[in-house]
């Protein structure tokens, strides 16, 4: 499976960088296209416990807020959302007319796919149009592909205590604890690295590398254990098979959610 995992991430790379180097509204659509997909596993997910959320409101209302976040006041966002909300009752409203038995639980179910995956994932466009966002981004995501990586390795090799032992019994506090050094490390000579590219007069600095590389580090695997609590419940392994040895969209982009609001703050918070 390890070697599946770095074939795919090898094949993907260049054209993730070409993206993210590109930015605009390549980017958008990327992070959007990404979600979206994430969005039809996680109601797939809840339609196979025999839930009926809403797939098309989902997948287009997921899109829709990221995108949003392309040259919108807050206002217009706060705007979508609540708009979003509305439709969303609506929807199971006339659901339950037509037969549905569990509309009330549907209808919460739709709504926070679409505030965790549209509104959180649309973090990460936030972090690529901040001053400098291109080399943010290249630090917040190969930080949680290393720490990942280092998470599961040393978890493999020296875990010996459970870190979640109901929702995820592989995973353990040795593990954990090498994620949150290698994402710190990463994140410190990412920083380093990308400031030759960018310049003398760049803002980033190892320093301010390590306050986001350890930040993603210590509080982005709870995104990986949110996504594993769902499909505990649901009792699968994977949300999906798009990629080989990595599962579906939703498995892939459980801790970038959480590094792409974690990164954007940082960085406000930072500069």
């Amino acid at each position: 499976m390890l070697r599946e995992r770095l074939l795919v991430t090898l094949l993907f790379l260049p054209f993730l960088i070409w993206i993210i180097a590109t930015g605009g509204w390549l980017f958008a659509g990327g992070v959007a296209l990404a979600l979206g997909l994430a969005a039809a596993e996680y109601g797939l997910l809840f339609r196979s416990a025999g839930l009926r959320p809403a797939l098309q409101l989902l997948v287009g209302g997921v899109a829709l807020l990221a995108l949003a976040r392309m040259g919108m006041q807050l206002e217009w966002l706060v705007l979508s959302l609540t708009g979003l909300a509305l439709v969303a009752v609506a929807w199971h409203l006339f659901d339950y007319e037509r037969g549905a038995h569990r509309s009330g639980t549907d209808f919460a179910v739709t709504l926070a796919g679409i505030v965790y995956l549209g509104w959180t994932g649309g973090y990460l466009i936030s972090l690529r149009l901040l001053p400098e966002g291109q080399w943010w981004i290249l630090i917040a995501l190969p930080t949680v592909w290393l720490a990942d990586s280092a998470a599961y390795l040393v978890g493999r090799w020296k875990g010996k205590r459970p870190l979640t032992p109901r929702l995820s019994p592989k995973k353990t506090w040795e593990g954990y604890l090498a994620g949150v050094v290698v994402g710190a490390a990463a994140g410190a000579g990412l920083a380093a690295l990308w400031r030759v590219a960018a310049g003398p007069e760049s803002s980033l600095t190892a320093l301010r590398g390590l306050v986001v590389g350890s930040a993603i580090g210590i509080i982005s695997p709870l995104g990986d254990l949110g996504v594993s609590m769902i499909k505990r419940e649901m009792k699968v392994k994977d949300s999906g098979t798009l990629l080989a040895g990595h599962g579906g969209a939703l498995d892939r982009l459980d801790s970038w959610l959480w590094a792409g609001v974690l990164g954007y703050y940082a960085v406000l918070w930072l500069t």
